[in-house]
């Protein structure tokens, strides 16, 4: 148990290992949709004296439509879809009386407990329920790891560029105009603008939304017109990590998990769904001695991305989450389980034991 969990009574974890040895009687499944995303890796623009890294946007086949886990692993994206009223139970009080979690500093050894299926969230308790209760708000929830020379940078220059790359995660995924439907312009100036391919998947993404060129590889986004989020808080937790790249470079990898809680956008809606984004996004601080690059931007390297309740199938350039009638009418997936809290299994372990399945299993929201 890593130390994040070490707060957690006794008597409360003997409860769930019961419950868990008795099973989750009458707990309905819930289907998922899968569509996986393929993409070259990097390649070397060789026109250039000196090259310059890029990461090509992802593809993904068709997939079958639904509330959605979606995983996107070197390129390659998995949706899940939640089905009517599975929700197998969610870590702690509910009603915000567990004490907040430390900052992640390392992998879990085990996802949180499955506890408190019954506690809904309310407006009032968006994140009842649900682990994220204990969870950082917005950055708060990111680690940052203590600077030290690496590469071609010093300390000091590793410190800017690891505060620079939580300004990235916030200005994709917690920037209220972004969360609204904006374009994410602060987030895309510090993309390498000589990354060229990346740069032509942002214009078609943004410009015509599809298959290939879909912002929420990268960016959380809802249409503003049919969800809108509840409160001001959105729940993470996640750290960033990094490590002599290519040529010199800092290669910076993240790994953060972002939990909005949404309602329909029409006046007076009360009922709380809960939209879960895993991003995983690489990214090289290159040196610009050797690499073609712009100060205080960086190359994209990879991204992945694993999505609950986003939307499955549907490439609008929005999450599209659902609740209770839209559950209701879906229909079950075939893939394996997959939950969305569990930060112990890497998106590229769950890619791979996802397989080819059309549709999986999300356990929880």
């Amino acid at each position: 148990m890593s130390k994040s969990e070490e707060s957690i009574p006794d008597e409360e974890w003997e409860r769930f290992l019961r419950e868990a040895e008795a099973g989750a009687e009458g707990a309905p499944e819930e289907p998922s949709a899968r569509a996986r995303m393929v993409a070259r890796r990097l390649r070397e623009e060789t026109a250039r004296p000196e090259p310059w890294r890029s990461h090509p946007p992802a593809r993904r086949r068709g997939g079958k439509g639904w509330y959605a886990i979606g995983l996107l692993v070197a390129g390659a994206l998995l949706v899940v879809a939640l089905d009517p009223g599975r929700v197998v139970g969610w870590f702690g009080g509910g009603d915000g009386e567990n004490a907040p979690l430390a900052v992640e500093s390392e992998h879990p050894d085990q996802p949180p407990p499955t506890e408190a299926a019954a506690r809904r969230p309310t407006l009032e308790q968006p994140f009842r329920g649900s682990p994220a209760a204990q969870w950082g708000d917005g950055v708060a929830g990111i680690g940052l790891p203590e600077a030290r020379a690496t590469g071609w940078m010093s300390k000091g220059k590793v410190a800017q560029a690891l505060e620079k790359t939580r300004d990235f995660l916030a200005a994709s995924n917690l920037d209220p105009g972004v969360l609204r439907g904006e374009r994410p312009r602060k987030a895309t100036a510090l993309i390498n603008p000589h990354q060229q391919d990346v740069q032509d998947y942002l214009a078609a993404a943004f410009r015509a939304p599809s298959r290939k060129d879909d912002p929420l590889l990268l960016f959380s986004r809802f249409e503003k017109t049919k969800v809108r989020l509840v409160g001001d808080v959105v729940k993470t937790r996640g750290r960033i990590t990094y490590r002599e790249g290519k040529r010199g470079a800092v290669e910076v990898t993240t790994d953060v998990t972002y939990v909005y809680p949404v309602v329909r956008a029409a006046a007076g809606s009360d009922e709380v769904a809960r939209t879960i984004v895993r991003r995983e996004v690489v990214m090289s601080w290159d040196d610009p001695a050797k690499v073609v690059v712009e100060p205080g931007t960086f190359s994209l390297v990879s991204y992945k991305v694993d999505t609950t309740n986003g939307g499955c199938g549907t490439f609008t350039g929005y999450l599209t989450p659902e609740f209770g009638a839209e559950r209701a009418a879906a229909h079950p997936g075939d893939g394996p389980e997959v939950d969305p809290y569990d930060r112990s299994t890497s998106m590229e372990t769950r890619m791979r034991e996802a397989g080819d399945a059309g549709c999986g299993t999300a356990t929880r929201s």
